[in-house]
């Protein structure tokens, strides 16, 4: 059986690091890594537990199905045609500023470095189109990047916190991920300029600014909020309620930023049990886009403190409360309990390793 997961930014990297803790597995150093996603995700049916043995059939994941891939290329195909437009703007310009070349030079020369720019763009975004069409498309020899390895059935703790427990882990295919392995870190794309970042976590306006555009785009997970800290949320929204700004990088929506309100309950969940999870709400700046949508799940949620990016949750589903935009709700289980579990398994999981070997 095949399955196909979400991009590698919709789950998150854990590194087991058996050598750093001069544990040993078969006389040498663990130089496994695993990714961590939903087991709705991995697995057909998620009330049942799944763990792959010895030589037994892999069920292999796939980083983007055919229709991921293709809105892919096609946002690559999008983003050409927009440099296209504004380099054929500047040509014109340059053409018409060109009928006074000597009184014009120094427009001109501004204009044709804005040009360059906008060729340099589009001969990149065509090499990329090319690479990935050549080197990705087939989905059975290109895109496998693991085996799934660990599904525990989802789960709800009854009897103390009412979390739900939604996990599951797949071995990264050393050959296909590790040239690229950076570790735990959300790349922010181009969705947001820098400025409007800025304005998303800090919406109360003259209050302290901590965050630092990260070179790259390449914003690095250092470390986890603690219970202490999702339940005396200290940032505040435009409308002054108490709160974690916090962001995502989903599958299906990409970059959003939303609010961390406090624990709500939930009960659509595979087990049926009303369990508790943590409730992020849309941030209420761009009133017409949600945290997340469907496709998203497996997702790291994280906030800033500090300067320095945390995880908050991991995301398993959401929902629209009265069927507006601005009521959508989603849901996450805290990201402080679920490494807990994951490392009952894992007993030396570390979860911020930047490189690969030990």
């Amino acid at each position: 059986m095949f399955v196909v997961s979400s991009p590698p930014f919709s789950a998150f990297p854990l590194r087991l690091n058996k050598g750093r803790m001069r544990i040993l597995k078969d006389g040498k150093p663990s130089k496994k890594v695993y990714g961590v996603t939903n087991c709705h995700v991995l697995c057909k049916d998620p009330t049942v537990t799944y763990e792959h043995k010895g030589g037994a059939a892999k069920n292999h994941v796939r980083v983007s199905g055919m229709r991921r891939f293709q809105r892919g290329l096609n946002e690559i195909r999008q983003r050409i045609a927009d440099h296209t437009i504004l380099a054929e703007l500047w040509a014109r310009r340059i053409a018409k500023l060109e009928a006074n070349a000597v009184q014009n030079a120094r427009k001109i020369q501004q204009t044709q470095t804005e040009l360059d720019k906008e060729r340099g763009s589009i001969a990149e975004l065509e090499t990329l189109y090319g690479e990935v069409t050549k080197y990705w498309s087939d989905i059975k020899s290109h895109r496998n990047i693991g085996h799934v390895q660990y599904a525990p059935a989802i789960t709800v703790d009854e009897h103390c916190t009412r979390y739900t427990l939604d996990w599951a882990t797949f071995l990264a295919a050393e050959t296909k991920v590790k040239d690229h392995f950076e570790g735990n870190v959300v790349d922010l794309g181009s969705k947001y300029s820098p400025q409007e970042l800025m304005r998303m976590f800090y919406p109360v306006h003259g209050g302290p600014t901590t965050f630092k555009f990260p070179d790259e785009r390449k914003l690095r997970i250092v470390g986890c909020a603690t219970e202490e800290d999702l339940a005396n949320p200290n940032e505040f929204d435009s409308e002054g309620r108490r709160c974690l700004i916090v962001g995502k990088d989903g599958n299906t929506t990409d970059l959003t930023i939303g609010r961390y309100v406090g624990l709500v309950s939930f009960t659509r969940n595979p087990v049926g049990i009303e369990s508790m999870e943590l409730g992020i709400c849309n941030s209420g700046i761009k009133t017409v886009e949600n945290f997340s949508d469907k496709g998203d799940s497996g997702s790291l949620v994280w906030h800033m403190k500090n300067g320095k990016a945390y995880m908050v949750g991991q995301l398993h589903s959401g929902s629209n409360r009265g069927g507006w935009t601005n009521n959508h709700i989603s849901y996450c289980t805290p990201a402080w309990y679920l490494l807990t579990k994951i490392k009952e398994k894992y007993k030396y999981a570390d979860f911020y390793r930047t490189t690969w070997s030990a």
